[in-house]
């Protein structure tokens, strides 16, 4: 059975419900804590109303942040790619833009396209060297847990300048939590069973059931990520987005057209038809994303962030 996990600026806590019951440990860090299993189990006798607790985010810094491009296939056919053909491909992100599960987005001022999307969160619990190989039967060994994270990004910046780092990392731009949730052995088959979804003030953008859309699952990815890099306890990949993000590709006739045109004036073009489309996040803007099963028996919870 799983095992929800908080943390506030004081310590960790396990869920009980709506209570919270204080684990007796001395670890500051996600990879301490993971290493302490004992104590989270463990009843210290100092329980406190979930909603009396001020949450951020599970995942301590620094710690490897790493990402995966157009793993949904409604995603990939938005964007105008052919999930058939589509190989897992990664870019790492600052773990400097993980922030709480309530923290204010912060936007950039030389921002103007700032967009959401809801990513799954993979949380590693034991080291992966080079040349792991993760498997559906032994994922467990590898990966401890689950958690909700919104993989922000700054459009302008990622395609005008090529900059996928940049874009994706600024302070605040991966709000992370409220739940660490740990999986026991059995639980992990059912990561096609959750559901992702994200609103812009009470508005539904994205969701999706993350077996009816997802291209590489977790187990396969961390395999083709052992090729090149190592991941230790405490890391997080995030597994990708569904359709519903704010950017949206053109229509073929359009990119074709696109494509005759000198780079200054395509973007010119393309940046003007994007500052008519309401979809990108303003001040004020308030992102409610979750992550669970339809029985509830998985809940990463819900966080809620205004951009700032």
């Amino acid at each position: 059975m799983s095992i929800s996990v908080v943390r506030t600026t004081d310590g960790w806590w396990r869920l009980d419900g709506d209570r919270a019951i204080r684990i007796d440990t001395s670890a500051e860090t996600t990879r301490a804590l993971l290493a302490d299993r004992s104590a989270i189990v463990a009843d210290s006798g100092y329980v406190r109303d979930l909603d009396d607790l001020d949450l951020v985010s599970p995942i301590t810094t620094p710690c490897r942040l790493v990402a995966q491009l157009l793993n949904y296939r409604s995603h990939a056919i938005d964007t105008g790619a052919d999930p058939n053909t589509l190989h897992p491909t990664f870019f790492r992100k600052s773990s400097a833009s993980i922030s709480g599960p309530t923290a204010p987005i912060r936007t950039p001022d030389q921002v103007r396209l700032l967009d959401y999307e809801i990513e799954l969160g993979v949380v590693v619990g034991t080291e992966i060297p080079i040349g792991t190989t993760v498997t559906e039967n032994n994922i467990s060994k590898y990966v401890a847990g689950l958690v909700v994270a919104n993989d922000v990004s700054a459009r302008e910046i990622q395609l005008t300048r090529t900059q996928v780092y940049e874009s994706k990392s600024y302070p605040s731009f991966t709000p992370v939590g409220p739940r660490l949730v740990l999986l026991d052995d059995e639980e992990f088959g059912r990561i096609p069973d959750l559901r992702m979804t994200l609103e812009v003030n009470g508005e539904t953008r994205q969701d999706q059931l993350i077996g009816d859309d997802l291209i590489t699952p977790p187990a396969e990815a961390l395999t083709r990520l052992a090729r090149f890099q190592v991941m230790a306890p405490g890391d997080l990949l995030l597994t990708g987005t569904p359709i519903g993000t704010a950017i949206s590709a053109p229509p073929i006739i359009v990119q074709k057209v696109g494509e005759l045109l000198p780079p200054a004036l395509k973007w010119k073009i393309f940046f003007a038809r994007q500052a008519k489309n309401s979809k990108y996040l303003s001040v004020g803007d308030v992102v409610t994303a979750g992550i669970r099963t339809a029985d509830g028996l998985i809940d990463l919870g819900v966080q809620n962030t205004v951009v700032q």
